[in-house]
């Protein structure tokens, strides 16, 4: 197993976007100075409490302070960019990070985002732009000469070359055939992952109730069967989960509920997924009223909390419930007002990952 993170990237909404921005910064060397082997960082446009809208250039600034650490966008929403414009700048980040470079993708579940760029999402239109997107994007990665393409969405071309005029298409991804490509799943039996199967692609499990966990694998299997692929190794399985390590148990519970972990999730997080009738996500039980899903249930249900000794008992659970994953993801929140506590879970996970299932 291998240790990686993923930065929404969350912030309190007092945070300036200057303080926030260079907070994910200092924390993303930090995270590559102790090891860690991989950096998945989210795109928002219209939530002030994970407010970049551009991982892309976290990325780009962290690339020239980072030595050994994968950096990914976590990830690019599809429909808000025009996907020749986006092949060529995930083929440049792809380049100065010198292969370094993981590309997640998403059609975006946030409605308002959805809402400004004037897409359907309610016809699934977002979905439709997604597939079209990647298709077109990976037409420039793996064409040996000039295309057309026409569809839904967008009509492309690769033009002919004019090498007399200084002018052609130049622009190839450093990893052939291109940087690896991600997408994330939380529900049970995600069809999201089904498609990661399909596609060859990272799945990444959102984990908050890991007794559905296994599903996630399967239909990342069944996906895999559909388009007569190889089953895939379960070493490129990545699974996020928000974790707190401390001296004792009640020292972790206390670090994660009353601080900004807790917060974000009682005035941010819990907020945002009741307005979308999403709280069975956090349910370890069909029967839980939703009146009962608090940042303590949470805690108790969907986080992981503890010492050493319990965190390395519950990744154990993790692996028996899931049947076995490659790269555990700690979700990260903002920690400038907890930076030394925080930093020492961080150090304290690595070494449990390290020690006991590297």
């Amino acid at each position: 197993m291998k240790l990686g993170a993923f930065l929404m990237p969350a912030h309190p909404r007092y945070r300036s976007l200057h303080d926030g921005h260079y907070h994910d910064l200092d924390t993303l060397q930090y995270l590559d100075r102790s090891g860690f082997d991989e950096a998945w960082i989210g795109e928002h446009y219209m939530m002030p409490a994970e407010p970049c809208p551009s991982p892309d250039l976290l990325i780009a600034q962290a690339i020239l302070l980072t030595k050994k650490i994968k950096l990914a966008t976590g990830a690019f929403m599809l429909p808000f960019h025009h996907p020749a414009e986006l092949a060529h700048r995930i083929c440049w980040l792809d380049h100065i990070s010198n292969g370094r470079l993981m590309v997640g993708i998403g059609a975006s579940g946030t409605t308002l985002d959805l809402e400004m760029f004037n897409i359907d999402h309610k016809a699934g239109v977002h979905r439709e732009m997604t597939a079209e997107s990647i298709e077109i994007m990976t037409r420039f990665w793996n064409s040996p000469g000039p295309f057309e393409y026409r569809g839904k969405y967008w009509t492309v071309r690769r033009p002919a070359d004019q090498m007399d005029k200084c002018s052609g298409y130049h622009l190839k991804p450093h990893q052939s055939p291109h940087p690896p490509i991600g997408v994330t799943g939380l529900s049970a039996s995600s069809a999201t992952l089904k498609i990661a199967g399909r596609n060859g692609w990272i799945p990444i499990s959102f984990c908050f109730t890991p007794q559905y966990l296994h599903t996630h694998w399967q239909v990342v299997e069944e996906g895999a069967a559909l388009s007569g692929r190889v089953t895939p190794s379960r070493d490129m399985w990545r699974v996020s989960r928000p974790i707190v390590v401390a001296e004792t148990d009640t020292q972790a519970w206390k670090l994660a509920v009353e601080g900004e972990m807790g917060r974000y999730f009682r005035e941010d997080y819990l907020p945002m997924i009741a307005g979308n009738n999403a709280l069975g996500l956090f349910k370890h039980h069909p029967d839980v009223a939703d009146s009962e899903v608090t940042v303590e249930y949470c805690a108790k249900h969907c986080w992981l909390l503890g010492s050493q000794a319990t965190v390395r008992e519950r990744i154990e659970e993790m692996q028996s419930l899931s049947g076995g994953f490659g790269v555990l993801h700690v979700m990260g929140f903002d920690h400038l007002e907890e930076l030394l506590p925080i930093r020492d879970s961080y150090r304290a996970l690595q070494e449990i990952v390290a020690t006991h299932f590297a």
